[in-house]
């Protein structure tokens, strides 16, 4: 099978791409920045997706049988200060994709990467697919267009479109979400970068939380198994607050720190509360996490760990170095 991926260097991407070459299909990854190496057994071209011209020419020579979109601004903050280039990426670049699909005359599976955020407030929890869509911030609506614009061009064009509604993801090389970020600050603790205190904002937000290799299976399971045309949320099982996070990282460093809550670090366009029922896609796909959270938070901090030694480390004793020279 061939696979073409959008937004093919971003974080979900190299999984999805590890993943579908390992299921035996050929791969084909576009995006506006380079790949790391996972792209070496599979095929990668410099495109943006809002290019038409260009993007039509990779279609009609690829020939893709499945088409995962996952190309978008992803952060709901960059959205807040960025709202035109978050709706000019998102939704342009998917009706740039749906168009070129349409005056190719060629209709692969195209799995669209929409979003948790696309329910903002609610109080159903978790909250189903046909709860009223009330988004929070232009990334939340521009995740809306996107799935509604996947619906219409299946309603209008035939062009078969699976939607996925996608709960908070994270995994090993993650950047800046929750996860993430605690986990950096706990391994710069440990190696002395920063001082003994975690600063943090919201301690009471909670969030389902899935493994990005559990994610990726899922959407592997999609193309085969998901109704054309339906919408389906996807996340964990699981929800936990920004508190049991903080305690599930001291459970694994093996050392104490304190934690400074600050204002700044509050979001006002946080939803309180975010967990979806999966029972729509787990009948249909059979399918359920697997990764604990543990494990997951383990495998980050080895990942930051990996990381700060080749970046941060060596820079932190050159200037340290420099500035003992210098003062001989």
């Amino acid at each position: 099978m061939n696979v073409l991926i959008t937004g093919a260097a971003g974080f979900i991407g190299g999984f999805l791409t590890r993943h579908c070459v390992a299921a035996g299909s050929t791969v084909l990854g576009i995006d506006i920045h380079e790949p790391d190496d996972q792209w070496k057994e599979a095929g990668f071209e410099c495109c943006d997706v809002r290019d038409s011209r260009r993007l039509l020419e990779l279609l009609s020579t690829f020939r893709p049988d499945c088409i995962f979109h996952l190309a978008a601004q992803s952060y709901p903050t960059v959205s807040l200060s960025r709202p035109l280039e978050t709706m000019d990426t998102n939704v342009g670049g998917t009706i740039s994709l749906f168009e070129c699909l349409r005056a190719s005359g060629m209709k692969p599976i195209v799995v669209v990467a929409c979003s948790s955020a696309e329910y903002g407030l609610t109080e159903e929890l978790p909250v189903r697919e046909s709860h009223t869509l009330l988004p929070l911030h232009p990334y939340g609506v521009s995740k809306v267009a996107q799935d509604f614009l996947a619906a219409q061009y299946f309603a209008n064009y035939s062009i078969p479109a699976i939607r996925l509604r996608i709960f908070k993801t994270t995994g090993p090389g993650k950047l800046g979400d929750v996860c993430s970020d605690l986990t950096k600050r706990a391994i710069e603790i440990e190696n002395g970068i920063r001082p003994s205190t975690m600063r943090i904002g919201n301690l009471a937000n909670r969030r389902s939380i899935v493994d990005v290799r559990d994610l990726v299976q899922a959407l592997w399971l999609s193309v085969e198994h998901c109704r054309l045309g339906e919408v389906y949320n996807l996340g964990g099982d699981d929800v936990y607050s920004v508190r049991e996070l903080v305690n599930a990282i001291r459970a694994q460093v093996g050392f104490e720190f304190d934690l400074e809550q600050l204002p700044e670090l509050m979001r006002p366009c946080d939803e309180p509360f975010t967990a979806g029922d999966n029972s729509k896609f787990r009948s249909c796909c059979a399918w359920a996490p697997k990764i604990h959270i543990a494990k997951t938070l383990g495998d980050m901090l080895e990942w930051w760990r990996d990381e700060l030694a080749t970046v941060a480390l060596p820079k932190l004793r050159a200037e340290a170095a420099g500035a003992q020279n210098s003062g001989h």
